[in-house]
């Protein structure tokens, strides 16, 4: 797009933003002169665009009382950005709508963009490789997540009705302290008012929200995101892992992340700092085991496998595979 188009679609999402533009302030966002934003002025008035003077000290330029905005206009740029970002969040799982909601959003901008743009899109996603396959999320309801996240900024209990993965309905006050995307899905940790604890709910799994009177105080300590990780690293899972390793606390956490695992963590001894190897306690929580010989295989740090006494078999077999197939020739 030409710079002096754009710089009028610019000016006119300034005066769009409200109030009255001194002509200083403008020339100063679009980088001109004072002579050059009454040029683009004309050019506004000559689309029908009914843009004001205003006289006096704080005159400037202002759109008319009352004008229905045009349709949003975007440069070629930001059409690109919206674009792949549909993309990226419909393979990520990160959108409240359902997929072919995303794939008409993506069609209608398509159908407006210049055809060299257009182009310019289809040869990018045309080279483009993704490490993942697409997955099908369970996205949440774009009400229930708009009334959570309001009850967020306002401190106010909101009521859900959840249904659990075992199929199991209640319905709960919380007092929810944030919203948090991971792993494509939307989860929401807060305190259950009932039972005074703190819980992770998933937002696919929430029917209804509304919002309650009253406030509460969110409390001190970690935020929203590190609550959710440590929620999933203490959960119950059919297995309970303890491991100990030796190594820095940015080593383990390169193969284990918080995510994942639970670290015990010291302070270190007179004339160590952080960097310094030593042996750590690691608690995790798992549904299977097979993955986990590969990863403390690839730490290369010596452990020691505290419980179960199936992992530590898992990780003989693996150690007597490896040297077997060393040993062919």
């Amino acid at each position: 797009m030409p710079r002096p188009t754009a710089r009028v679609l610019t000016l006119l999402e300034l005066l769009q933003s409200g109030g009255t533009r001194t002509v200083a302030e403008l020339a100063d966002r679009l980088g001109v002169e004072g002579r050059t934003v009454r040029r683009y002025v004309d050019q506004l008035i000559d689309l029908d665009v009914p843009v004001e003077s205003v006289r006096g000290r704080y005159g400037g330029y202002r759109l008319a009382p009352g004008y229905r905005l045009p349709p949003l206009m975007l440069s070629d740029d930001e059409a690109l950005a919206v674009l792949l970002g549909l993309v990226a969040g419909r393979r990520a799982g990160l959108t409240t709508t359902e997929r072919t909601a995303s794939e008409t959003a993506s069609a209608k901008i398509r159908r407006v963009l210049p055809k060299h743009i257009a182009r310019r899109l289809d040869t990018l996603l045309e080279a483009v490789a993704f490490t993942d396959q697409p997955r099908d999320f369970d996205t949440p309801n774009a009400e229930v997540l708009l009334t959570i996240a309001d009850a967020v900024r306002h401190r106010r209990p909101v009521s859900i009705r959840y249904t659990d993965r075992d199929g199991r309905r209640s319905e709960r006050t919380l007092h929810a302290y944030g919203v948090v995307a991971h792993a494509g899905r939307w989860y929401v940790t807060g305190q259950d008012a009932r039972i005074g604890e703190d819980r992770t709910f998933r937002l696919d799994r929430i029917a209804d929200a509304r919002t309650l009177p009253g406030s509460f105080e969110a409390p001190a300590g970690p935020g929203p995101a590190q609550r959710v990780l440590s929620a999933f690293a203490t959960a119950e899972y059919q297995h309970e892992v303890t491991l100990r390793i030796h190594g820095t606390v940015e080593q383990i956490r390169a193969h284990l992340p918080v995510g994942v695992a639970s670290l015990e963590e010291h302070e270190p001894a007179a004339g160590e700092d952080r960097a310094t190897e030593r042996w750590l306690r690691v608690e995790l929580r798992a549904e299977r085991l097979d993955w986990l010989p590969p990863v403390l295989a690839s730490l290369g740090r010596p452990f020691v496998i505290e419980r179960p006494d199936e992992l530590r078999d898992l990780v003989i077999a693996l150690a007597d595979r490896l040297a077997s197939y060393a040993r062919q020739a």
